[in-house]
């Protein structure tokens, strides 16, 4: 089964950080068990941008890290379907993602770890949003989240301390 990663650099971005990307996105994918071929877009911007369409979008006049914008409701555990697929392509479009870089660099000197960490955290906390994951609650919902990044991330040798 081939996922394709469409990504959009409208910051720039190095080919080892685009690598990177496809990686995390295509584990989420496997570890949530997608098997059904899959387009996932990924917009990498900076904060200006990401502010606007959060505005647009939220009704949030500030920059965030990371936008997610599902083509499906899915819950968790819910997968996209065959019949979803474009008759075209034959793949499922699951939807988008968006990503200041801004605020990723930022993140990620604040939390002490490397950019290519933090932005394998942020693809995979999106494509978790494009599966239907969600943490609007401090509690079960968070807590499963969290726990699907944690063991995604930790599959790719990605950890807290580690790379």
């Amino acid at each position: 089964m081939e996922h394709e990663i469409l990504i959009d650099a409208q910051a720039q971005a190095s080919p080892r950080v685009k690598a990177q990307l496809r990686r995390a996105i295509l584990a989420a994918l496997r570890e949530e068990g997608v098997d059904v071929p899959c387009i996932v877009e990924v917009c990498l911007t900076g904060d200006g941008d990401i502010r606007q369409t959060n505005l647009e979008m939220r009704g949030v006049d500030s920059p965030t890290d990371v936008l997610s914008f599902p083509m499906f409701e899915l819950s968790p555990g819910d997968k996209p379907r065959g019949e979803w697929a474009d008759p075209d392509t034959g793949k499922v479009l699951l939807g988008d993602m968006m990503i200041s870089l801004e605020r990723a660099r930022a993140q990620a000197e604040e939390y002490g770890h490397s950019l290519e960490r933090e932005l394998c955290y942020l693809a995979v906390h999106s494509v978790l949003h494009l599966l239907g994951y969600d943490h609007l609650d401090e509690g079960p919902m968070k807590a499963q989240m969290r726990a699907r990044e944690e063991a995604i991330l930790g599959g790719l040798g990605i950890t807290r301390e580690g790379p």
